[in-house]
């Protein structure tokens, strides 16, 4: 099926799936971010499209793609992007991964062949927590456990989800009831072990003020992923890619420059 924006939807064990395909070429995909979908990747799709051929997807549960059916895992998610692959007929690709995007880079590179990998951003790394942070998590899970003794159970699932809105952050509360349960289930999965399995070529690129994926978690994927490199950009954020845009398409370019179709 064809929309009038020209991306496509493909059905995926049951699960309509909204992409974009343009170009010819070695193939790259490109892999967006938590609360995000393929369009924010429209300017480099262009760019990239002269010398690739280039797909971007929206994941399950984002842009225009159906939600899971239910609160799928990082493994669901790389599963659903390997049969994504496999139904377009796509060998070999390149990987561009955004924060979320790069989660299921990471897995997806660690077990299929791929020719390179490129982790923007990327989240993938567990953080490490404070003593306070622990105390809270405990409190709150004993707060759930004795609530519906309290008050019953409906207006205890009313006090906990008006609690979560106002301590959650704001991809927790503009996401949907069914994606809420998806980011409570991928955001503390720690992806580190599938790192040293990673044998393409893979580049990190990082905003130095990068708040949501430090650059501490790109100098340990950097350590795990054996010949990978780092480039950090001054001044740029999460999303680097559009924070520094110039210097990012430089560094890009170059890492790609001997895959781009000869003309």
């Amino acid at each position: 099926m064809i929309l009038d924006d020209m991306t496509k939807t493909i059905s995926i064990n049951g699960v309509n799936v909204r992409y974009k395909e343009t170009g010819e070429g070695q193939p790259i995909v490109l892999l967006h971010g938590w609360g995000c979908s393929l369009d924010i990747f429209a300017r480099m799709q262009k760019m990239l499209e002269h010398d690739f051929k280039v797909y971007s997807l929206d994941f399950p549960g984002f842009g225009q793609s159906d939600e899971p059916p239910v609160a799928w895992g990082m493994e669901e998610y790389t599963q659903l992007f390997e049969s994504f692959v496999r139904e377009l007929k796509i060998e070999n690709p390149i990987l561009l991964g955004h924060s979320f995007g790069g989660r299921v880079s990471i897995i997806y590179a660690s077990r299929n062949k791929v020719h390179k990998v490129v982790l923007v951003d990327a989240a993938g790394v567990k953080p490490s927590r404070s003593l306070k942070y622990y105390l809270k998590v405990y409190s709150f899970k004993l707060y759930k456990k004795l609530l519906p003794l309290l008050v019953g159970k409906r207006k205890a699932n009313q006090k906990i989800e008006a609690y979560r809105n106002k301590a959650g952050s704001s991809d927790y509360n503009s996401a949907s009831p069914m994606m809420k349960k998806v980011l409570i289930k991928v955001v503390n999965e720690d992806l580190r072990h599938f790192m040293p399995k990673i044998e393409a070529p893979t580049l990190l690129l990082w905003g130095e003020n990068d708040t949501a994926t430090p650059v501490k978690d790109a100098q340990k994927m950097e350590k795990l992923i054996k010949g990978s490199g780092l480039v950090v950009f001054k001044g740029a954020g999460h999303y680097s890619f559009l924070d520094a845009a110039f210097q990012f398409d430089a560094v890009l370019n170059s890492f790609l420059e001997k895959d781009k179709q000869k003309k």
